[in-house]
């Protein structure tokens, strides 16, 4: 299995590839295992269809599957990264912080000023937020329609443009 430092391809859909759908039932089902349903924010397979979302899978250049993102546009300038999951095996591998990458990136491309994200406050979501702290995300109040809620910590970052 691939790690950060070998190739990685981005691919836009595969939401009906069995091997995505495993993993975001797997990912659904670790939010649910530590956090009250209502405090529970990523969202399910249809979910991850709609119009203003973009959703990727990260596969080695065997084709195996690493990680998916996705990232929703909250408005022109203002996007919301989604349902970041690295599959188990890949893990502290450098997958999470490629899949981040590569949305910041398509993120710049379309413009936003900024990037949001929401992530949880229990211990077994600390890698994560590590990752977005080393990546410059600091925390910050709700954003859209999220409210105050101690099992949530809302995340934000200002984009300089196309090159930064």
């Amino acid at each position: 299995m691939a790690s950060a430092d070998q190739p990685v391809a981005f691919h836009t859909g595969e939401l009906d590839r069995a091997d995505v759908q495993a993993l975001l039932a797997q990912h659904l089902a670790g939010m649910h295992a530590q956090s009250p349903p209502e405090s529970v924010h990523a969202l399910p397979l249809e979910g991850l269809r709609r119009s203003d979302l973009t959703f990727f899978s990260a596969r080695d250049a065997d084709g195996a599957l690493l990680g998916v993102g996705a990232l929703r546009e909250l408005d022109a300038g203002h996007g919301e990264i989604k349902s970041m999951r690295t599959v188990d095996a890949a893990r502290n591998r450098g997958i999470g912080a490629a899949m981040l990458g590569h949305l910041l990136h398509v993120a710049r491309e379309r413009g936003y000023a900024q990037v949001s994200l929401e992530t949880g406050t229990p211990d077994g979501f600390a890698p994560a937020r590590r990752l977005y702290e080393r990546h410059g995300f600091t925390r910050c109040p709700p954003f859209a329609d999220y409210r105050e809620d101690p099992f949530s910590c809302c995340m934000t970052l200002a984009l300089a443009g196309p090159s930064a």
